[in-house]
């Protein structure tokens, strides 16, 4: 099947940056600019209405989990050379929110099927990025009715009532966890893309004000565009500053160091942490910090339109981290990584100067690494005040 033709600049524009991270994935479409904002604007072919979407997951159900501490999943992947936890007896649980998968125009929600790409493409987001946490704790990820990527390139109304609609499942699966799997247990949130749209209003609704927060080792909701504006609406949950700082959030979304002095309005009230220093803002990386890449396994389903059918795909075992790899500096709210062009992590990351798909794969390990650093803090500050 043929690809998308690339949009202009002037299509990009128009779309804004919910399309910026697939744009360069959109080759040789052959479409006429006009064709491109109808293909982009129509999705699919009806208004959305709740009605039509499938029924919402038993989380009852371990086939309405992505990942779980007593299944055999791609969360459980561990890169080369590196060591898990024993997630069936882990102090500390992670609750992860994966994030766009479904690509296809049929549907404004996913219709969950059980064989198909999107379903592919959970399996990939859980091998290159749930895996990040199995180093500290339990992974447990819901399959959602999540929000086509469709939904993005309409209006803000659109959007609005596309996800309101899909946070309900992300709502009722973190109720299903917390009151069937943490037994009081203290947990992180991690999250991707579309996943970090719905986690920093579970941050916000469900667990700011609530008993859950001192429970709440960290954050991790990265990728996708966090405004400032939310941490006027918590009353604890604050940005973190620092590596060890426990029941705060780190965001950031990566772009090429390429485009550091290009005007980008769009990320000026953006929340950017360093995810090499672990500062809120800050000055550039030093090479030695970095804790290292890690190259993806498998291959993500980008195709637009078309059948949904499965591409059989194969998740080879993740490899060793490449150490003091990539330096990084945030800047007018977006994080300027290392230029990746002609290396394996551009496959992903495209060439446009986005690197969203490389929120993960660049700092895995400094992920990786920090989750372990706060969760240890954590347990020691519980035992401390237990004496």
């Amino acid at each position: 099947m043929k690809k998308f033709l690339l949009i202009t600049a002037l299509l990009i524009s128009a779309i804004g940056i919910w399309v910026y991270p697939y744009i360069d994935d959109l080759i040789d479409q052959g479409l006429t600019m006009d064709l491109a904002y109808d293909y982009f604007f129509s999705g699919p072919d009806h208004a959305f209405d709740p009605s039509r979407a499938v029924a919402q997951l038993d989380y009852s159900k371990n086939s309405s989990w992505a990942a779980l501490p007593l299944m055999k999943d791609e969360a459980d992947m561990i890169p080369e050379g590196e060591s898990g936890i024993d997630q069936n007896n882990s102090p500390v649980d992670v609750f992860f929110v994966h994030p766009t998968g479904y690509l296809k125009g049929d549907h404004w929600t996913d219709p969950l099927e059980e064989k198909s790409a999107t379903m592919e493409n959970t399996q990939w987001m859980m091998a290159n990025q749930a895996s990040a946490y199995n180093g500290c704790c339990s992974v447990y990820a819901p399959h959602y009715r999540q929000a086509s990527i469709y939904s993005y390139f309409g209006s803000d109304e659109l959007r609005a009532e596309v996800h309101n609609f899909v946070y309900q499942d992300v709502k009722k699966s973190f109720e299903y966890f917390i009151e069937n799997f943490s037994n009081g247990r203290p947990f992180i949130i991690a999250s991707h893309s579309q996943g970090t749209h719905h986690s920093i209003r579970l941050l916000a609704e469900e667990i700011d004000s609530s008993g859950l927060y001192p429970r709440m080792v960290g954050a991790y909701i990265i990728g996708g565009m966090i405004s400032k504006d939310w941490m006027s609406k918590m009353e604890n949950i604050g940005v973190c500053d620092s590596a060890e700082q426990l029941g705060c959030l780190v965001h950031w979304d990566t772009m090429n160091v390429a485009q550091i002095n290009k005007d980008l309005p769009v990320y000026s009230n953006n929340i950017c942490v360093n995810p090499i220093t672990w500062k809120n803002e800050g000055s550039l990386s030093e090479l030695q910090d970095a804790k290292g890449a890690v190259h993806v396994s498998g291959e993500f389903n980008l195709e637009f339109s078309g059948d949904d059918g499965p591409t059989d795909q194969i998740f080879t075992p993740l490899g060793a981290p490449v150490k003091k790899y990539v330096q990084a500096q945030c800047k007018d709210g977006a994080l300027f990584a290392s230029d990746q062009t002609g290396t394996r992590f551009q496959t992903f990351g495209g060439s446009g100067g986005n690197y969203h798909g490389l929120d993960y794969a660049l700092f895995y390990m400094d992920i990786r690494e920090n989750a372990k650093l706060k969760v240890s803090t954590y347990l020691n500050s519980l035992e401390a005040q237990q004496k």
